[in-house]
Formats: C-alpha cells, sequence, structure tokens
C-alpha cells in the first residue's frame, strides 16, 4: 500500500481549511484515511498550522510520501530537520542530546523570527491607521475653515442688509 501524507479539504466555499491526513494513495482526496495528524488553516496570515510532530515524524520515518504543499508544510515545523538529526545520532555523528539541542535553538530562531514579522505587521498597520487620522483631521480642518467663512459671509451680508434697514429707521424718526 503507497502511503501519502496530504491535505482533506474542508470549510465553505472561497474558504478553504485542511486537515492533514495519512491516506492510502488510491483513496479519494476527501474520502477514506488512515489517521489525521493535524490541521491547516491558510486563511490566516500567517497560515496556521496544528500539528501532531510526533505522529508526523513518524509517518516521514516509515516512508510516507508527502505532497508538495504537506512537504512544505513538515519542513516549516521541522519534522524533516528532526528526521536529518536522527539520521545523524543513528550513523554515530553525534548524540540524541545533541540533535535534540540543535533542534531547540532553530526552532527558537524560527519563533523569534516568527514573532518580529508579526510585530513588524503590527507596528505598519498602527502606523497606516495613525496617517489615515492625520489625513482625515486635515480634510475635517479644512471643511470646518469652509464652513465658518461661509458663516461669516453670512454674518457679513446680514449686517450689510441690517445697516441700511437702521440708517431707514433712524432717519424716519429723525
Amino acid at each position: 500500500m503507497a502511503t501519502k501524507i496530504r491535505l482533506q479539504r474542508g470549510g465553505r466555499k472561497s474558504y478553504a481549511f485542511y486537515s492533514i491526513v495519512i491516506a492510502d494513495s488510491r483513496a479519494p482526496r476527501d474520502g477514506k484515511f488512515t489517521e489525521k495528524i493535524g490541521t491547516y488553516n491558510p486563511n490566516t496570515n500567517p497560515a496556521t498550522v496544528d500539528l501532531n510532530f510526533d505522529r508526523a515524524l513518524y509517518w516521514v520515518e516509515v516512508g510516507a510520501q508527502p505532497t508538495d504543499t504537506v512537504r512544505n508544510i513538515l519542513s516549516r515545523e521541522g519534522v524533516y530537520l528532526m528526521k536529518h538529526l536522527r539520521g545523524g545520532v543513528k550513523k554515530g555523528a553525534f548524540d540524541e542530546a545533541a540533535a535534540q539541542q540543535k533542534f531547540d535553538a532553530w526552532k527558537s530562531a524560527k519563533v523569534k523570527g516568527a514573532d518580529a514579522v508579526r510585530e513588524k505587521d503590527e507596528q505598519a498597520k498602527k502606523a497606516a491607521y495613525a496617517k489615515e487620522l492625520e489625513a482625515e483631521k486635515k480634510i475635517n480642518e479644512a471643511i470646518a475653515k469652509k464652513v465658518a467663512e461661509k458663516k461669516a459671509a453670512q454674518a457679513e451680508a446680514a449686517a450689510q442688509a441690517e445697516a441700511p434697514a437702521a440708517e431707514e429707521e433712524a432717519s424716519a424718526e429723525a
């Protein structure tokens, strides 16, 4: 039986949500599967992956072939790095503790990089919001200035219209 690690589509129309499953290569995409090892949501930024790391590593080590997208997901999660490090342990290049230390260092650097990207996006959003708010304030000031000028012109016109009427009253009293 040729075993594949692939995505099984779920979610509504135009909003895909995938399960990462182990299935026979002859089974249909959304059909029968052997085991569900995680989920993948490409709709978030960055894409959200919830993976059972140990089971994914087990299936990769026993020879399950991932699809291209799943291979990228597993690679980003570190499954292939751990497989590589375990191969080094089997060959005697280093011990299990050193392999785990290398993996933990890689994982912490990856998390730190993801946090930096997330923080940069957040700051960019805040800066864009501040810029929009400043532009809106300028527009509102310009509108307020035009309204004030218009009111002043109306008040001046009303004063000019009252001035001749007041002169006529004064001359009529005299």
